[in-house]
C-alpha cells in the first residue's frame, strides 16, 4: 500500500479513493459518488458580551456539556501598563494560569501577541479537543475577525489551523437597554482597552451585537414577559442576519440544547463586511419595520440624490434624539466622491470615510473593490450618479418613522440644485469640510473596512456630534 509523502495514505483502485490532506481529509467514497470532505480543525465558538457574569455563565453551560472543550480568555485589567493574564480551562478546571507582557498595551497587540498564538498552540498540543475564545468585556468581535485576516502565524494563516465556527454575542437581558441607552464612555468608566480608547459603551454593546452571526438573550427582563419580548424584537432589529437564541435564567437551562444552538454550526462567513460597509457592499443594512412591535421601531432611509450639507447638518440632533441606534452611509453634494460612514449610539454621532465611489475611479482600480461590491454596483447603477446612494436605518423604541423621513427628505438637493451639477454642488458651505479627506489614492468604498474598537476614522478631524438622549425584510 503506497504512502505518500504527507504522511498519509492513497488507495487506487476502481472503487475507492482515500487521500491524506491538511488540515481536511477526503472520506472514501465508491467510484462516482461526490466526495465528502471532512475539515480536521479544531472548530472555534467565539463569545463576546459586555457583561461578563452572563458570558461567563454561557461559557460554564458549555463546558459542563463537553469535557474536551478548551475556554481560552484574557484578563485585560493590566493591559494599559503592558500585561495580561490568560487562562485556559476545562470541565475539571483550570489548566493554565499565566501573565503575559506585551510589546504594546492595547487590544490589537493581545490579539496578536498571545490570542491568536495561544489558539494556535493548543489546536497542535491538544488536538481533537474544541476551543470557546471568551473575549473581554471591552473588545468587539470584528477585532478579532480583522486579526485572523491579517495575521499569519510563522507564516501561516490562523484559519488555516483552526477553524472559527460562530461568533456569538451574550446579551444580559436586565441590563441591555441601559447600556444602549448610556451616554458613558469607557474612560468615564475606567475600563478603557488603550490610552486613546475613546468608544462610547453604548458603541460597544451595538458592534457586538451587529457582527454577531449569533445573538443569545440571557436571562429575563425584571420588569416582566412584555420587557423580555420586547429586548428580543429589539435584538432582532439590530441584527436581522443573526440567529437569535433565548436562555431563560430562571428555569433550568438545557445545556444540550444551548450546544446544538451554539456549536458547530457554521455560520460564521468571515467574507461579510463591517456593520457601515454592508449598504455599500450589497448586504442587507437593516430592516424596514415603521410599525411598532412591542414599541420597537425600524426606519430605513434610502435616497438616489444627495444631502445639502447645511441642511442635513442643522437637523443632526433632531433626526437622531428618540434613537437608540442609527447605521449606514450617505452621500453628501459638498464632497460628492466620498462615501460617508454614518454610526450613532450612546447619543453621539460620529460620521467618517468609507472610501471612494465606484464611479468616481478610474475603471482600471474597479478591481481593488470587492467582487460583492462591484456586483452591488452594477444591480443599482444610476446612469447620471452611478453607485452614490442614501442609505441609513434607525432603530429605536416609539420612534415616528414618517418624521425621520420628513426631515431626511428635506435636506435632499431639491431639482433645481440638482440641475446645478456637481461643480455648483462642491462650492455649498459646508461644515463637514475637511471632515472626511481622502487623499489622492483610489481606494473604493468598502475597501477600508472600519476597524472595530474605534469609531470611523476621518483622518483625525472627525466630528463628535453629541446630541440629547432622549412584517419585515433586510434592506
Amino acid at each position: 500500500m503506497p504512502v505518500d509523502d504527507r504522511g498519509g495514505r492513497a488507495y487506487n483502485d476502481n472503487r475507492f479513493h482515500l487521500e491524506r490532506r491538511d488540515p481536511h481529509v477526503v472520506i472514501a467514497c465508491p467510484a462516482g459518488i461526490p466526495q465528502a470532505r471532512t475539515d480536521l480543525r479544531p472548530a472555534v465558538t467565539v463569545l463576546s458580551g459586555f457583561w461578563p457574569s452572563a458570558t461567563f455563565a454561557v461559557a460554564r453551560a458549555l463546558l459542563a456539556d463537553d469535557p474536551t472543550l478548551l475556554l481560552v480568555r484574557h484578563d485585560l485589567t493590566d493591559v494599559r501598563h503592558g500585561t495580561v493574564r490568560r487562562i485556559v480551562r476545562d470541565q475539571t478546571g483550570v489548566i493554565e494560569d499565566e501573565a503575559i507582557t506585551l510589546a504594546h498595551g492595547c487590544v490589537s497587540c493581545t490579539l496578536r501577541e498571545d490570542v491568536l498564538p495561544t489558539l494556535a498552540r493548543l489546536a497542535r498540543t491538544r488536538p481533537g479537543r474544541d476551543l470557546m475564545l471568551m473575549l473581554p468585556e471591552v473588545v468587539e468581535p470584528e477585532a478579532v475577525a480583522v486579526a485572523c485576516a491579517y495575521c499569519l502565524l510563522d507564516g501561516v494563516p490562523v484559519t488555516d489551523l483552526v477553524r472559527f465556527d460562530s461568533y456569538v454575542t451574550v446579551v444580559d437581558a436586565e441590563h441591555l437597554l441601559d447600556g444602549l441607552g448610556s451616554t458613558d464612555d469607557l474612560v468615564t468608566l475606567g475600563i478603557e482597552a488603550a490610552e486613546e480608547d475613546d468608544r462610547a459603551l453604548a458603541d460597544v454593546i451595538s458592534r457586538q451585537i451587529e457582527y454577531a452571526d449569533t445573538v443569545l438573550l440571557w436571562g429575563e427582563s425584571p420588569d416582566g414577559a412584555y420587557e423580555t419580548g420586547q429586548l428580543a424584537v429589539l435584538l432582532h432589529r439590530m441584527a436581522p442576519w443573526a440567529v437569535h437564541v433565548s436562555a431563560a435564567t430562571q428555569r433550568r437551562v438545557d445545556v444540550t440544547a444551548l450546544r446544538g444552538q451554539l456549536r458547530h454550526t457554521h455560520r460564521h462567513r468571515p467574507e461579510t463586511p463591517g456593520v457601515l460597509a454592508r449598504g455599500i457592499e450589497g448586504y442587507p443594512l437593516g430592516v424596514h419595520a415603521p410599525l411598532p412591535d412591542s414599541g420597537v421601531v425600524s426606519a430605513v432611509f434610502r435616497a438616489r440624490r444627495p444631502f445639502h450639507p447645511t441642511r442635513l447638518h442643522d437637523v443632526l440632533e433632531t433626526v437622531t434624539g428618540e434613537a437608540l441606534r442609527s447605521r449606514g452611509h450617505l452621500w453628501l453634494a459638498s464632497q460628492p466622491q466620498t462615501a460617508v460612514a454614518w454610526e450613532f449610539a450612546g447619543g453621539g454621532l460620529s460620521l467618517g470615510t468609507l472610501g471612494r465611489w465606484l464611479v468616481d475611479l478610474p475603471p482600471e482600480h474597479w478591481i481593488e473593490a470587492s467582487e460583492q461590491r462591484r456586483l452591488a454596483a452594477d444591480l443599482d447603477w444610476d446612469p447620471y450618479y452611478g453607485d452614490r446612494s442614501n442609505h441609513l436605518v434607525f432603530i429605536g423604541l416609539d420612534l415616528d418613522p414618517v418624521e425621520i423621513h420628513r426631515l431626511l427628505a428635506g435636506c435632499l438637493l431639491t431639482d433645481t440644485e440638482l440641475a446645478d451639477g456637481e461643480l455648483e454642488w462642491r462650492a455649498y458651505p459646508d461644515p463637514f469640510a475637511g471632515c472626511f479627506p481622502i487623499g489622492d489614492d483610489h481606494d473604493p468604498a468598502g475597501r477600508q473596512p472600519e476597524i472595530a474598537g474605534q469609531r470611523p476614522e476621518s483622518g483625525g478631524q472627525r466630528p463628535e456630534l453629541e446630541s440629547t438622549p432622549e412584517g419585515t425584510e433586510p434592506q
